[in-house]
């Protein structure tokens, strides 16, 4: 609970209502403490820390000013929301955030009121306060359409094509521009450069009225500028000016490094760790990527604003004339990265798998139809964990799987994910390689660039009556069960083409399958194999084990594991309870 006596305005506030009752002299007051309470909170659980630290002043003044829930007030990107979360109710929980059971880490609409729509992505929200505008004018409703856009939100394209239409039916909204400098890694691009020199002629330009810019740190000045713009018809833009971090030193001076935390002492801020005994398949990726480039001068390599994330700071140092930070733009990374493949090069777009969703039309279109020459590295493929929902990574393997062309692999461990890496690399086409968030098994790593047989199965175990065929970071549960089974276990490594020659085989000396994959079951890479027995007209049972047909919620990688049935316990009592008898054999036998 929180301390009365350390924060005695913030714990009289439970939900902004009572935040309006404050006289404006004393919101500065609160914003301090708002900060404080913050500062613990997040010290003392970890989260999203800088981003939201740089919005205290303007998420106390926006509800304050506005007639919260009533009036409608959508964050963009949703990770600056920790202040917001805070003031509408949710003070005393804000420590479960991230944790199974606890607050989401974005605005989610089944949790609050005030959290009026989803943003886990980034650039929707002006679209999405477009479309609540929209609406409500039509039903001659003339509440408040409020959207707050920054850290980042601002280089996406789809942000602009809100802006555009906005403009051109005049709608009655205001979009607060919180204009920090930063995303997850410092803002890039002619976009960011031109607003830093032009804010007013651009947005004018476009056909907002453009109002700024204000000292987003200023409760006073942010009171004064929003009444001003509330009730003022059309397309409002007001350009608040923040620091990422504010008023925490470390922070502050740090800003990439402080954008999310651990637990840490505020007093001390984040102590740096000793990095984990085993490398991140992150860092595997690295690792390849340099080497590979320091060989081969064709490998041009593409983040859309993950560079941190994805593993790209060392090869960004060591290579910058041939890294590409695109910003925000899952969409042009991809057609840019076919560009570049149409004149010879070899580019890699490393990608998280929940933003690859965004450029899937650039996928199919602009490089899968055209066969052309690039590698996806998708991190974060299969169960994220404390992100939740938004950035789980449940689909890959379904959208990807029916694209002709493209060949798909998922590695088992770190030295199987180099191979892939490299194999997908020398690949004359489309490829894709989708790994785990973490560690992986610590598997030694070679220092070689090898490759693997394209489309080729190994076969891990024979055994007998069950035949367990197990897709990327899976592996480690199938090979116990298969031993505790007698069952045959064979790490499928390629998900498209599938071995079929290997797969034919056991169906002869084999009375079932167990499909297992940490992706939806639903035209996953099990769905694969049903498809390919029964193109071949061979009958025969098959057991598919993946995510279900459900938004995963958050939690610990293992939590949610655990929760979707594929951790140890959970895969031995789906396969037990669909073929019964192996449980009394393997008694019998023992």
């Amino acid at each position: 609970m929180i301390d009365l006596s350390r924060y005695p305005h913030l714990s009289a506030i439970e939900s902004p209502a009572d935040l309006r009752r404050i006289p404006d002299e004393q919101l500065p007051i609160v914003a301090d403490e708002l900060r404080g309470y913050l500062i613990e909170a997040v010290a003392s659980s970890g989260g999203h820390f800088g981003a939201g630290l740089g919005v205290v002043e303007l998420t106390v003044a926006l509800h304050a000013v506005f007639d919260t829930p009533r009036d409608r007030l959508v964050w963009d990107v949703g990770h600056q929301c920790y202040p917001h979360k805070i003031l509408t109710g949710r003070r005393d929980r804000i420590t479960t955030i991230k944790k199974k059971d606890g607050l989401a880490p974005f605005p989610r609409r089944d949790e609050s009121e005030y959290d009026t729509f989803g943003v886990g992505h980034s650039s929707t929200s002006i679209s999405a306060a477009l479309g609540m505008a929209i609406a409500l004018r039509h039903k001659g409703d003339r509440r408040k359409l409020v959207t707050v856009v920054g850290d980042g939100a601002m280089t996406a394209g789809m942000a602009f094509e809100a802006l555009n239409h906005a403009a051109d039916i005049n709608a009655d909204m205001l979009v607060v521009f919180n204009d920090n400098g930063m995303s997850i890694s410092e803002n890039v691009g002619g976009l960011t450069k031109s607003v830093a020199r032009l804010p007013g002629t651009l947005f004018e330009e476009m056909g907002f009225h453009y109002n700024g810019p204000v000292d987003g740190h200023d409760v006073v000045q942010l009171l004064q500028a929003l009444r001003t713009v509330k009730n003022l018809p059309g397309p409002q833009l007001l350009h608040v000016v923040t620091t990422k971090g504010k008023g925490y030193a470390p922070a502050e001076k740090a800003q990439i490094e402080y954008h999310a935390v651990g637990p840490f002492d505020p007093n001390a801020g984040v102590v740096k760790k000793a990095g984990p005994s085993k490398p991140t398949y992150s860092d595997v990726f690295s690792d390849w990527l340099c080497d590979v480039a320091a060989v081969d001068d064709r490998l041009l390599a593409i983040t859309p604003a993950m560079r941190e994330g994805s593993g790209l700071v060392r090869f960004s140092q060591e290579y910058p004339q041939r890294y590409f930070d695109v910003a925000i733009a899952e969409q042009h990374a991809v057609t840019l990265a076919a560009g570049m493949a149409c004149e010879g090069a070899k580019p890699v777009v490393a990608i998280y798998s929940t933003f690859l969703q965004r450029a899937y039309d650039q996928v199919i279109h602009d490089v899968a139809l055209q066969n052309l020459d690039v590698t996806f590295a998708i991190d974060r493929a299969g169960v994220v964990g404390p992100d939740g929902a938004t950035h789980a990574g449940s689909f890959d393997l379904s959208f990807l799987r029916c694209l002709p062309n493209l060949v798909i692999m998922a590695p088992a461990d770190e030295n199987e994910c180099r191979a892939m890496l490299t194999t997908g690399f020398r690949h004359d086409g489309p490829a894709a390689i989708r790994y785990p968030r973490g560690t992986g098994q610590g598997v030694a790593v070679a220092k070689t660039l090898d490759t693997l047989p394209l489309g080729k199965a190994e076969l891990r175990r024979r055994g007998h009556g069950l035949a367990i065929l197990s897709f990327g970071a899976m592996l480690p549960p199938a090979e116990e069960i298969a031993k505790e089974l007698d069952a045959t276990l064979v790490n499928m490594r390629f998900v498209k083409p599938l071995d079929e020659t290997l797969l034919l085989e056991l169906a002869k000396d084999h009375s079932a399958f167990v499909t297992l994959e940490d992706n939806a079951v639903a035209g996953g890479a099990g769905a694969g194999v049903a498809e390919c027995l029964m193109a071949r007209g061979v009958s025969l049972p098959v057991l598919h084990l993946g995510l279900p047909d459900a938004y995963l919620e958050h939690g610990t990688r293992e939590e949610v594991l655990s929760e979707a049935g594929l951790d140890l316990p959970g895969i031995r009592k789906a396969i037990l309870a669909r073929f019964p008898k192996l449980g009394s054999l393997n008694q019998a036998s023992a």
